[in-house]
């Protein structure tokens, strides 16, 4: 496909082979891919521009975020190619399923009330590790006009431009907060039931778990603040389902027995209750999934959600930069 109109813009840090990977899945639009760097010390920005990569680095002026990554490959495509009509963004991690990027420019030309358009990522590796699976079952979301979108997505240039891309501050959730901006202004985004990337989450140890959900919880965090004002109570359930779970549970439950009776202990059973409702209901809206472990890791993850909501918090309140949470 030489299609001047479809652009690739691509952001990475240290992600060697897999850079590699990626960037022969868009070798056929190699005159068209600009890639993001974000000071990789593996050697990622000369491998990328020796398969024909258009390599933007970035600077340590501003703390490194994926949005800046993605706006800064946005503006260097535009200024080499200004006529592209569409921009597929994908992460260094992932790489494109084939057909995907043709499929979805059609799409969007049938569809002109459509901004963004998105298939189904898929895990590489979903049983290396646990992690790996509970991934490629957050992939796993629903077809049809969706609420947002993740990393890998294309979009219509002029309407990514006019709404001023993504937000910079934003170390994470920036990909759902430019599609909140979109349905704010009456445009669709959509799912399409077809292989888009396949994802290399390359997770096998729990504390790398643990940061990615502490990143979760940091971006709803961030996400609310945003947008508090709009009247609209953006991301104010998931904050809310976080805080209740991790912060005024257990605090009820250790008050009350400290203060009145132990017997208040017994309200400790709301948890593996908890468990036995989503385990039930896994069961039997979602065959197929590691039951056990999903529902586990469903409840365990408020704690570390919690914490990177409290992080957030701190951080906003001394006025300090936002730095992205690794984990890789």
């Amino acid at each position: 496909m030489h299609n001047p109109l479809t652009g690739v813009v691509i952001i990475g840090r240290n992600e060697g082979d897999r850079l590699v990977r990626c960037l022969q899945s868009v070798q056929r639009l190699k005159d068209f891919v600009v890639y993001v760097d974000s000071q990789s010390s593996d050697g990622s920005p000369e491998r990328a521009e020796a398969m024909g990569a258009n390599v933007v680095r970035l600077s340590l002026d501003v703390p490194f975020t994926a949005g800046r990554a993605r706006n800064a490959g946005f503006n260097r495509l535009m200024e080499l190619h200004s006529n592209l009509h569409f921009v597929q963004f994908i992460d260094g991690d992932c790489e494109v399923a084939d057909g995907w990027i043709e499929f979805a420019v059609q799409f969007l030309v049938a569809h002109p009330e459509v901004a963004i358009v998105c298939g189904r990522r898929k895990e590489r590796f979903p049983t290396r590790s646990i992690y790996n699976q509970l991934c490629d079952i957050e992939w796993d979301t629903p077809i049809g006009d969706a609420q947002a979108c993740g990393g890998d997505f294309l979009v219509r240039t002029e309407v990514f431009r006019e709404a001023g891309g993504f937000n910079n501050s934003l170390i994470a959730g920036e990909e759902p907060e430019l599609c909140y901006r979109l349905r704010q202004q009456d445009w669709r985004i959509h799912r399409i039931d077809m292989p888009m990337t396949y994802h290399d989450a390359a997770m096998v140890r729990i504390g790398q778990w643990l940061r990615r959900s502490a990143r979760c919880g940091y971006a709803y965090a961030a996400r609310a603040a945003l947008h508090w004002r709009d009247g609209n109570r953006y991301c104010w359930r998931e904050n809310a389902r976080i805080v209740l779970w991790a912060l005024l549970l257990p605090t009820t439950i250790a008050v009350l027995s400290a203060m009145i009776t132990p017997w208040f202990l017994v309200m400790a059973l709301v948890l593996p209750i908890q468990f036995v409702r989503i385990v039930r209901y896994i069961s039997a809206k979602r065959p197929g999934i590691p039951t056990l472990a999903y529902s586990f890791f469903t409840v365990l993850g408020k704690w570390p959600e919690f914490y990177g909501q409290m992080l957030f918090v701190v951080r906003w309140l001394r006025g300090r930069e936002q730095r992205i949470i690794e984990y890789k």
